[in-house]
């Protein structure tokens, strides 16, 4: 009897915590530097789930999400369905460009943007957001498999927003992001 009520009690929690996971906040892994200096290789991470149903994406709002199909023939290579992490550099609507020695514009106006490793050493663009779409690129621009290679990335793909470095304890914090 007390080892059916641990049984019971632990395929409880089990259950408790795979709901929470799939419906609302789920951990994740940082495994490259494409993201650097926001990440490091090795960082955890939360990933808000539920957020994007009353809160719309913002311009700097750090997104994982499942690649859109570009990826795969920028990389002449199929996925193996795992998720990226970048941020958001343009919203639907916007024209994005990078010019003048790596400065991201949007809708004609430089962006400062403190949080990157360092300038992009590519030009990119004028390109227009479709509906439906953000644009994203990596903190550490010139290291990043991103929308500069493959493009606009469909909302649709988005899992949800970075909100929490957990790990390692000397990284923990919030992920920067949009403004309040």
């Amino acid at each position: 009897p007390e080892s059916q009520e641990d049984i019971k009690t632990f395929l409880t929690s089990l259950t408790i915590a795979l709901t929470f996971r799939a419906l609302f906040i789920e951990p994740r892994f940082i495994p490259s530097l494409s993201m650097y200096p926001t990440f490091d290789v090795g960082d955890q991470l939360t990933v808000d789930k539920v957020s994007r149903n009353w809160r719309d994406f913002q311009r700097r709002d750090v997104v994982v999400f499942y690649p859109p199909p570009a990826f795969n023939e920028a990389i002449n290579a199929r996925s193996d369905g795992e998720a990226l992490i970048k941020r958001i550099v343009a919203l639907d609507g916007d024209t994005m460009q990078v010019k003048n020695g790596g400065t991201l514009y949007i809708n004609g106006e430089a962006q400062a943007e403190d949080f990157t490793n360092e300038k992009a050493a590519y030009d990119f663009g004028p390109v227009v957001v479709p509906k439906g779409c953000v644009f994203v690129l990596g903190d550490n621009r010139n290291r990043s498999l991103d929308g500069h290679i493959w493009g606009p990335l469909p909302k649709e793909n988005i899992i949800g927003r970075a909100t929490l470095k957990f790990w390692p304890p000397w990284h923990v914090g919030g992920v920067e992001a949009s403004p309040p």
